[in-house]
């Protein structure tokens, strides 16, 4: 199944994140007043931008299928032993 959900995402939180980073960063100090003068929009953008770019940096990448390491190969040169005939 070939279902990727990691860079909608990805994109999604870093709109928001941008988005939030921008208002913070335009909008009045004064309204800041409430959260002890922290300016709460930029902190959580920054926080929400992150996180999108790591979720879109992760779905970049690309992912090997992993080894098995259940089926054990015969070492080269060697003869397979014979098992019993199915009948």
């Amino acid at each position: 199944m070939g279902l990727d959900i990691r860079l909608p995402l990805g994109l999604l939180f870093a709109v928001l994140g941008a988005v939030l980073v921008i208002w913070g960063a335009v909008s009045n100090p004064a309204i800041y007043q409430r959260s002890l003068g922290y300016n709460v929009n930029v902190i959580w953008g920054a926080v929400l931008l992150a996180f999108g770019l790591l979720f879109i940096s992760v779905s970049r990448r690309k992912l090997e299928p992993p080894e098995d390491t259940d089926r054990q190969e015969p070492p080269s040169g060697s003869q397979p032993r014979p098992g019993p005939d199915p009948q």
